[in-house]
């Protein structure tokens, strides 16, 4: 070793001791679920005389830094006095900040600035820093699943899609959405477009296909044509632009899509049609995330298929979600139902003519107690041999409305149909019309007022007669 280099090492030496050093570490943080408590740790190590300690939260990414610690040494009677400033002597300190309660506003960066005095001048103020990440979760805390576009009516003669959202909110970070079909987890094909129309055989933008779970058939419940099984004796996916044609092979190259198949052979039933369809229905996913303003991550997740009324009636449906603040995953599930018989409630019970009635429907005549028909059903309503009071062929809602019933109305029918994608049923009902007394006093004798005015003109006359006489 030079005489230069020991000179040089020397003078960084004295150098060192004279301005003194300052290290600045933050203690790394796992992520915290909102609610909970959370300590920052800043840890700084020096052999010179503490100036201050300035905690910062970044906001803005980084533009904005907002104070919520200081400590201000000069002002406090606890910290460590150095006896000799020349001897080297190393001090280990730690500041702590204790956010209690921590929301989703406490994510983000934190800075921790140090500041000591100069060794060499004891004016001059060295600064250091530290920064920590802290990640707060939130976990969701509401899921809900729907039927897309419903109330819809049913087709006895077209299969339809359906389209189940499953909504997950107030998750950070996104939650993770999938559907279990009668608690098995379905596989799907996801697609980049979620927005599919039900009619037109377009692409779907398919990512790729993998083997979907299948379910047994049973043959009290699908009626197979044995004209439009396949080379192998399995059932085709049918064409969808010719009722005429049979059996088809997927062309190469052709993707599967979520559009809807027209089913060429039916067999009408009032409330279920007995579609001809494949063992196999293909499952179409897709997942959107949309952030919202107080920091969480709504997720819509959609299932599309085939809808086979025979095979989907009775089927649950269900979506969970998973999240890293959640111990267990949170769950919501729906049963596919057919409507089966609305039940009509009349009001007033003893309707008489002048009144207003209403035909309101509340439940269904079989179902389970709830009476839970799901997708919601349309209820239109019509009446037997004519048209409604108003003039119209039929209304829509669960509730009918005829405002002053005249006496005419009196036994006639009105027939309440509910439908959704899975099937159809009607109930009828009788109005029955009574005489209403206060009307009939009002109209026993109309000629009343008449004859009470022909007989005052009759004694009238003569005095009339009378003072003319005297005057002339």
């Amino acid at each position: 070793m030079t005489v230069l280099s020991l000179c040089f090492l020397l003078c960084a030496d004295l150098l060192q001791v004279a301005v003194g050093y300052l290290t600045v570490t933050i203690e790394p943080l796992l992520p915290v679920v909102v609610g909970e408590a959370v300590t920052l740790k800043c840890n700084f190590k020096t052999d010179g005389r503490l100036r201050e300690i300035v905690w910062y939260r970044v906001t803005d990414g980084g533009t904005i830094k907002q104070r919520i610690f200081t400590y201000d040494a000069m002002f406090n009677t606890n910290y460590s006095h150095m006896e000799d400033y020349r001897r080297r002597e190393d001090l280990v300190y730690q500041s702590t900040v204790r956010l209690p309660e921590v929301r989703i506003s406490d994510n983000g960066p934190y800075e921790c600035h140090v500041g000591i005095y100069d060794r060499a001048t004891r004016e001059k103020v060295v600064l250091a820093s530290g920064n920590v990440l802290l990640t707060v979760m939130s976990p969701p805390n509401n899921i809900s699943v729907l039927a897309e576009n419903t109330p819809a009516p049913f087709s006895r003669y077209q299969a339809q899609n359906l389209t189940l959202i499953c909504t997950a909110k107030g998750g950070k970070p996104a939650p993770s959405v999938y559907f279990k079909r009668d608690g098995e987890l379905i596989e799907v094909i996801s697609y980049v477009s979620p927005t599919v129309g039900y009619e037109g055989a377009g692409s779907a933008g398919v990512r790729g296909a993998r083997p979907l779970i299948s379910r047994d058939l049973d043959d009290t419940k699908l009626r197979k044509s044995l004209s439009l099984l396949g080379p192998e004796g399995r059932p085709g996916r049918l064409n969808t632009e010719s009722p005429g044609r049979s059996y088809m092979a997927r062309q190469p190259g052709q993707e599967p899509s979520p559009a809807t198949e027209t089913i060429p052979e039916t067999v009408v039933s009032r409330e279920f049609p007995r579609w001809v369809q494949s063992t196999d229905p293909l499952y179409f996913f897709s997942n959107i995330h949309i952030p919202q303003s107080d920091g969480t991550v709504l997720v819509q997740a959609k299932l599309t298929w085939t809808l086979n009324p025979q095979l989907d009636n009775d089927a649950l449906f269900s979506c969970e979600v998973t999240h890293p603040a959640l111990s267990m995953p949170m769950q919501t599930e729906v049963i596919l139902a057919a409507p089966k018989g609305p039940k009509l409630v009349i009001s007033p019970t003893r309707a008489k003519v002048g009144d207003t009635v209403r035909i309101t429907v509340q439940g269904f005549q079989v179902g389970s107690p709830g009476n839970d028909v799901f997708p919601e059903p349309l209820y239109t309503w019509t009446r037997v041999g004519g048209r409604l009071l108003d003039g119209s062929a039929e209304k829509d809602g669960k509730e009918l409305i005829l405002e002053r019933v005249p006496a005419e109305l009196n036994g006639s029918m009105y027939r309440c149909t509910a439908q959704n994608p899975l099937g159809s049923t009607d109930t009828h009902t009788r109005l029955i019309v009574f005489e209403n007394p206060s009307m009939m006093k009002n109209t026993q004798n109309p000629n009343n007022g008449a004859f009470g005015l022909h007989k005052l003109g009759l004694i009238c006359l003569p005095l009339i007669l009378t003072v003319t006489v005297e005057l002339t």
